[in-house]
């Protein structure tokens, strides 16, 4: 009898370690093969989807989702151009005494906080459909009334300034999670002159 339970625990131990049956699942290669030659697929990353949301997106949700990344993107390069100028010391009137980075949420006057907020608001909402349907692309904002010639472009530069656009915005909100964290540490003069 105890032979037979060594004997029985030894298969069971074995089979701990043996493969699962498994069947054969969709590749998100497959699914994200789809969108392999769109802005913003480039060297070295290729395809970076470390969430796999493109697994279940379609063409829209991606068009949204681009739109959402230029969008930050831009605020990111507004925020590090933004934290480079205060640190500078360059300051709007009245608000000389403002320290910059974190320091100046505690320091600002709750009228400037509250401006800001309704800036973002308007601007929010402002942007949503400005281009009355007229949009090539998710984050095209041009509405007639600034162009700067774009119109008059080959797809190919503007392909190449969308993806320029999109590199810089994502060096800029890598840039600006830096300079935050950095600040928060207490060592951002270590990283700027």
């Amino acid at each position: 009898m105890m032979k037979l339970a060594l004997f029985l625990s030894a298969v069971a131990s074995a089979a701990a370690f043996a493969p699962a049956s498994q069947t054969a699942a969709p590749t998100a290669l497959s699914a994200k093969s789809d969108y392999a030659d769109d802005i913003g697929v480039q060297a070295p990353l290729g395809i970076w989807d470390p969430s796999s949301k493109l697994d279940l997106a379609d063409a829209d949700e991606v068009a949204r989702l681009r739109g959402l990344e230029l969008k930050h993107g831009r605020v990111a390069m507004l925020g590090v151009v933004g934290y480079l100028t205060t640190y500078a010391g360059i300051r709007f009137p009245g608000l000389e005494d403002v320290p910059a980075g974190w320091a100046a949420w505690g320091a600002l006057p709750q009228e400037v906080a509250g401006q800001f907020v309704a800036t973002l608001i308007f601007m929010e909402i402002a942007n949503r459909d400005q281009t009355g349907g007229k949009a090539e692309f998710e984050g095209d904002f041009r509405n007639g009334f600034l162009d700067f010639g774009w119109d008059k472009q080959t797809d190919a530069w503007k392909t190449n300034k969308r993806k320029i656009e999109l590199n810089n915005g994502r060096a800029a909100q890598m840039g600006i999670l830096g300079l935050m964290v950095h600040d928060a540490l207490g060592n951002v003069s270590d990283i700027l002159p």
